[in-house]
């Protein structure tokens, strides 16, 4: 009797979930029936081909469902990371480099606050600072690539370092960063004597006793610029023909006359218009010959300088000796031959229109004595009261 098995054999789907992606069918269970022996074997054998068979063409399908994944399937969504920060990305920026230094003058002192700047080699200022309170500096967060320093300090000379080249992450230290002392810029404006002094001439001129008398023949600046000869006898002229001298003038003729002195020239008005003609003659020839003339052959200056300062007895002794001594035009001291030869002189023209009983030699020194005694007495007066009461006198320290 031939020997007959039978057995179920029953595959579930969770066998082969591993293998197949997408969920299998659920399938009935495979019923085998007794087989002869032979039979067996053959049945077995085709069945475990089969199983193969289906193993590898699952891992085929896997294979090609990941290749064509992102085709036959949605977009997945994407992962979500976190924003990078900026002050990562401006350090990778910036870089690791560093320049520093110290700042120092020529004596190896620090130089605080002084303006530091940072510069490419295509003149672009990316980077400025300010030296600390012992002449440091540090730039960092540097960039490789050219640089140079500029550097500004108040009294100091600008500097400009050399060109050196910076590494990615070189820590660089300027040498001989000395700076020089500066020189002082000045700036002078050149002007001719001449100009200056006729500027000071023309602020004379505004100067008068009470605002009235002419007061042009003192200056109150100690140091004036020197006269030339035509500026001697343009001030000479606006000083005798000024016309409140004619006024002091026509007091003096008066005066004579009421004191009958000069009889020659008579009474009434034919004897005033002589003794102020005389009186005329005197003052114009001693103006022009002691002012303008003399001063000019001698090269001095006719102007009183005022002193101002010191002792009494310091400034009478400075202002009685004007008659006798004076300033040269180049600030010399000397003796004064234009005041002393413009009084003779003026007393020896005056012999030509006084009275022929009044002429003579004593006439000569007479009116040179009264000159010389005059200018004396009037420079007294003049370094002891005329600054309180002349007007426009220039302020104290100009030039």
């Amino acid at each position: 009797m031939p020997l007959t098995m039978q057995s179920t054999l029953t595959l579930r789907p969770n066998a082969l979930s591993v293998v197949f992606p997408r969920p299998i069918r659920r399938c009935s269970p495979i019923r085998v029936i007794w087989l002869r022996a032979p039979a067996l074997l053959g049945s077995a054998s085709l069945l475990l081909f089969l199983v193969i068979s289906a193993v590898a063409h699952g891992q085929q399908q896997t294979a090609e469902l990941g290749v064509s994944s992102s085709s036959s399937l949605p977009d997945a969504p994407l992962p979500q990371f976190p924003p990078q920060s900026s002050t990562g990305q401006s350090s990778s920026a910036e870089g690791a480099a560093s320049v520093t230094g110290v700042v120092l003058d020529s004596t190896g002192a620090a130089i605080p606050g002084a303006q530091i700047s940072l510069t490419h080699k295509d003149g672009t200022q990316p980077r400025r600072l300010t030296s600390g309170g012992s002449g440091e500096f540090a730039f960092t967060g540097l960039q490789a690539g050219s640089y140079l320093i500029v550097v500004n300090a108040k009294g100091f000379a600008p500097f400009t370092s050399t060109e050196f080249d910076l590494g990615s992450q070189q820590a660089y230290q300027v040498p001989n960063l000395t700076l020089a002392v500066g020189s002082t810029g000045t700036e002078v404006t050149v002007r001719p004597t001449e100009v200056i002094a006729a500027e000071q001439i023309k602020a004379e001129e505004k100067q008068r006793f009470i605002g009235i008398i002419p007061n042009f023949y003192i200056s109150y600046v100690p140091n004036p610029a020197p006269m030339t000869t035509k500026q001697k006898f343009s001030l000479a002229s606006h000083d005798t023909f000024d016309p409140v001298s004619l006024i002091g003038v026509g007091l003096t003729a008066g005066i004579e006359q009421a004191n009958d002195k000069y009889p020659g020239y008579g009474y009434g008005a034919a004897g005033y218009g002589k003794r102020f003609a005389a009186q005329f003659g005197d003052g114009r020839t001693s103006d022009f010959l002691s002012h303008a003339v003399f001063p000019s052959l001698f090269h001095q200056d006719p102007r009183y300088f005022y002193q101002g300062t010191g002792t009494i007895k310091s400034r009478m002794i400075h202002a009685a000796s004007f008659a006798i001594i004076t300033r040269s035009d180049s600030g010399k001291t000397m003796p004064n031959y234009s005041y002393f030869l413009g009084d003779i002189g003026s007393g020896a023209l005056s012999n030509l229109y006084y009275p022929h009983a009044d002429r003579g030699l004593g006439l000569v020194f007479t009116n040179a004595a009264i000159g010389i005694a005059g200018k004396a007495g009037g420079t007294i007066i003049r370094e002891f009261f005329s600054k309180r009461i002349t007007t426009h006198v220039p302020p104290a320290g100009t030039p």
